[in-house]
């Protein structure tokens, strides 16, 4: 932003000297060659008439001394004719005499008694008849080149061109302080910003520098952040204290439900099973409640994990549960490598995939542990499917299919999509071939290079966070 302000002072002040200056400098180019030209006219005026007189006396031999003294002292050329256009002069050594040029248009018009004055790039010229009356008796042309006239356009340019310069640097070093002083409380309240996205704040954004509506506002978000801060506290320390004060009454009613079966009539002992499922279902439910709780309260970053030995391990200790259902595992698809998770993360993953799989399995079916080019994990089962519906509100907490008839809580599909996107991932469903569910997750690759991560971003040790 510092750039952004720095560049638009600048450009500012370079439209305002180029309106003064650039018609400043073309006016005093325009005016100093005027005045040039009207001298000039002037000094052809007053040779002609010196020579108009010679000529008319028939002094002719006066006139090489009265050019030639004029050309040394201004250096123009001046060169004298007689009133049949054959030079009688010339300043310039090289000129020839005895020639006649009264076939060139400025000499032409002299004769007719007509002055003429030319302005060109290279030189500025006046040519005068030589004449008393009508009586014309010759004519003279003044010469003049531009190299004075040119030389003190470029000077004032010059100096035009300094001054805008010494301007631009003045206007550059009060638009930096003026620009630093402006972004100097955004700098802070960016770099505060990011350290409250990682949770917590311990340099807060300057309060006593900048325009007030900037101290103003980084005020409003001292004053935000830390009252956040405080219920952030307060959250993680919710969880860390609720599991063990609600574990210890939800164990004890239990217990106390299963000491009632010996004194209830066996026509309660259904009841009494539903109730016991029930706090059972409770327990499960706040165990899941305080691991979310855990896991957005937990700063980790992704590490490399072997995808292939996870889901191996996983399969393994899933098998002889699945077994007892009479459901059959495969996993296929092409070795996948290492990709990036947080600590624990694949293995909740996949474990809550497969739990729902197997929950929603019939015996003589398979669960299919796929793995795709990307990289990707599907875990297929051959159950009875979602809906399209029922699977845009799969991810919503406590929620369960209308016509589910198992005691989950609802907590562990949005439990696995943390999880997953904490790793920098994303999970989908979607229709598996036939019936049953595809529950795609995608990871992010480990490439070669284990200091960089995915994204060619240096790879950091991360902190050691225990998820559930």
């Amino acid at each position: 932003m510092t750039r952004r302000l720095l560049l638009s002072y600048l450009g500012l002040a370079i439209l305002v000297l180029a309106g003064l200056e650039l018609p400043l400098g073309w006016i005093y180019a325009r005016a100093e060659i005027s005045r040039a030209s009207q001298s000039v006219e002037r000094d052809a005026s007053m040779l002609a008439e010196v020579t108009e007189e010679n000529i008319e006396k028939g002094d002719l031999d006066a006139l090489p001394d009265v050019v030639g003294d004029y050309a040394t002292r201004t250096g123009g050329r001046v060169v004298v004719t007689d009133r049949r256009g054959v030079v009688l002069a010339d300043s310039d050594p090289s000129g020839r005499t005895g020639v006649s040029i009264a076939a060139e248009p400025d000499i032409a018009r002299a004769l007719r008694n007509q002055p003429t004055v030319a302005t060109g790039n290279e030189a500025l010229s006046a040519t005068m008849p030589g004449s008393s009356g009508t009586t014309i008796r010759g004519s003279l042309r003044l010469t003049y080149p531009m190299t004075g006239v040119n030389a003190r356009v470029h000077r004032i340019w010059g100096a035009l061109a300094l001054a805008g310069a010494c301007i631009l640097a003045a206007v550059a070093l009060a638009a930096f302080t003026l620009a630093r002083w402006i972004t100097r409380p955004l700098r802070t309240l960016e770099a505060a910003t990011s350290q409250l996205a990682e949770g917590r704040l311990t340099n807060p954004p300057d309060t006593t520098t900048g325009p007030p509506e900037l101290r103003s506002l980084a005020a409003s978000f001292t004053h935000t952040a830390t009252r956040l801060q405080q219920l952030l506290r307060a959250q993680q320390a919710f969880a860390s204290e609720a599991s063990h004060q609600l574990k210890t009454p939800l164990t004890a009613l239990r217990l106390r439900l299963e000491n009632f079966e010996p004194y209830l009539d066996p026509r309660a002992h259904g009841s009494l099973d539903e109730a016991i499922g029930e706090v059972e279902r409770l327990g499960r439910m706040v165990q899941g409640l305080l691991a979310l709780a855990r896991l957005e309260n937990s700063a980790t970053t992704p590490e490399p994990v072997d995808l292939d030995a996870v889901i191996a391990d996983r399969v393994a200790m899933w098998e002889p549960l699945a077994a007892e259902q009479y459901v059959a595992f495969a996993v296929t698809g092409r070795t996948a490598g290492r990709v990036w998770a947080i600590p624990g993360a694949l293995e909740q993953v996949i474990d809550n995939l497969v739990a729902n799989a197997l929950r929603v399995s019939t015996p003589g079916t398979t669960i299919t542990l796929h793995r795709a080019p990307g990289v990707a994990l599907h875990v297929i089962d051959q159950g009875p499917g979602m809906t399209e519906a029922d699977r845009a509100r799969a991810f919503d907490r406590f929620w369960r299919a209308s016509d589910s008839h198992h005691d989950g809580t609802g907590l562990g599909l949005p439990i696995v999509r943390h999880l997953v996107q904490a790793s920098g991932g994303d999970i989908t469903l979607h229709p598996a071939p036939g019936t049953g569910l595809d529950a795609a997750v995608r990871l992010r690759p480990v490439p070669d290079d284990p200091s960089q991560d995915s994204s060619g971003r240096p790879r950091f040790r991360p902190a050691s966070v225990t998820v559930p």
